[in-house]
C-alpha cells in the first residue's frame, strides 16, 4: 500500500513536470502558425495591394490612352470640320466669281437685247410718212429708211417758195417745215472719209424764225452725225 502511494505520487509529479512543457509546445506551435498566417495575411494583402496598384495603373493607362485617342479623333474632326469650311468657303467663292463672270458676259448681251428691243420699238413708232424734228426720231428716220422724213425741204426748194434766210421766215412761209438734204462738204475732215462717201445734212429741233445751230450729218452709206454747236463738235449716231 505504501510503494503503491509512493508509485502515484511520484507519476503525478512526473505529470506536473511535463504539463508546463506540453504547454510551452503548443504555444509555440500556436504561435508559429499564427505567424505563419499572419505572413499569409501580409502577402495576400501585399498582391491585393500590387494588383490593385497595378489596376490602378491600367485604369489610368487606359483613361489616358483613351483621352489621346479622343483626342486625336477630336483634332481630327476640328480639321475636317476646318476643311469642310474652307472647302465650302472656296466653292461658294467660285461660285460667286462664276456667278460674277456670267452675269458679266450676259450683262452685254442683255444690253444689246434691249437696246435691240428699243429700236425695233422705236421702229414701229417712226412711220415713213411721218413729220419728225427731234434728233433721235430723225436718225432713226434716216437710218431706217434712208431718207429724210416729208417735212424737210432743201434751201433752193425753199427759196424757191419764197423763203429768205436773212428774214428768218420759214416757218411763215412753209409753216411745219425744216430744211434739209443739202450736201455737206467735210472740208476740215472731221468726219470719216471713203471712196465714194458723200455726207448732206439737215436742221433738228427746227420750230419757226432763224435755223438753230443743231444739224444732223447723214452719209449716203449708213452714218449718222449729231453736231449740237454748228459743225464744232461731233457724236455718231448711227
Amino acid at each position: 500500500m505504501t510503494n503503491k502511494n509512493k508509485e502515484n505520487g511520484s507519476l503525478l509529479k512526473k505529470l506536473l513536470w511535463w504539463i508546463p512543457i506540453i504547454i510551452l509546445g503548443l504555444m509555440f506551435a500556436l504561435g508559429a502558425c499564427t505567424r505563419q498566417e499572419s505572413k499569409s495575411i501580409s502577402a495576400e494583402s501585399f498582391s491585393s495591394a500590387e494588383s490593385t496598384q497595378s489596376k490602378s495603373i491600367s485604369d489610368e493607362s487606359t483613361t489616358k490612352h483613351s483621352e489621346e485617342i479622343t483626342g486625336t479623333q477630336s483634332q481630327k474632326k476640328h480639321k475636317q470640320k476646318n476643311n469642310k469650311s474652307k472647302k465650302h468657303k472656296k466653292n461658294k467663292k467660285q461660285s460667286q466669281e462664276s456667278s460674277s463672270e456670267t452675269a458679266e458676259e450676259t450683262s452685254p448681251e442683255s444690253e444689246s437685247t434691249k437696246e435691240s428691243e428699243t429700236a425695233e420699238s422705236r421702229e414701229e413708232s417712226v412711220e415713213e410718212n411721218g413729220n419728225y424734228t427731234s434728233k433721235d426720231d430723225v436718225a432713226l428716220y434716216i437710218h431706217t429708211y434712208g431718207k429724210l422724213p416729208v417735212n424737210y425741204i432743201t434751201k433752193a426748194q425753199a427759196q424757191e417758195m419764197g423763203w429768205d434766210p436773212e428774214k428768218g421766215n420759214l416757218s411763215d412761209v412753209l409753216p411745219g417745215m425744216s430744211i434739209g438734204g443739202s450736201a455737206f462738204g467735210n472740208y476740215e475732215g472731221n468726219l470719216p472719209r471713203a471712196s465714194g462717201r458723200r455726207y448732206f445734212e439737215c436742221d433738228i429741233d427746227y420750230d419757226g424764225g432763224y435755223r438753230g445751230p443743231k444739224r444732223l450729218i447723214y452719209s449716203n452709206d449708213g452714218l449718222v452725225f449729231y453736231t449740237e454747236d454748228h459743225y464744232k463738235t461731233f457724236e455718231q449716231l448711227y
